[in-house]
């Protein structure tokens, strides 16, 4: 088995496109059944983090900047690290992520 990451990228800027709050509690229920799923088939390599919406970036000159950190609008929300044997089996779990419901994308990266 590999490990790989993915890394889950949305809008959280535009007010436009952001849920309701009603909208965002059914989507939260999403997630949490995608994960029970995942911890049922045994492919969470680590158990699920979740980020906030600041952060800050360093630049080479040493100067913490504060975040969120988009481009094009879209920030990280959070990453999973799961195990899956290939690309195409990470690729294949992470299309039924909740976060194509808002818009999102995902990003899959396999560990060393």
């Amino acid at each position: 088995m590999n490990e790989f990451l993915l890394l889950f990228r949305r809008d959280y800027q535009t007010s436009d496109v952001q849920p309701t709050p009603e909208q965002l509690q059914e989507h939260i229920k999403h997630w949490q059944k995608w994960y029970g799923e995942l911890a049922s088939k045994e492919v969470l390599a680590k158990p699920v983090q979740r980020l906030d919406l600041k952060g800050q970036l360093l630049s080479a000159t040493g100067k913490a900047a504060e975040g969120p950190y988009v481009k094009d609008a879209e920030s990280i929300g959070g990453y999973l690290i799961i195990k899956a044997d290939t690309y195409q089996d990470a690729v294949k779990i992470a299309q039924d992520c909740p976060i194509f419901e808002l818009g999102g994308n995902v990003e899959v990266r396999q560990g060393n």
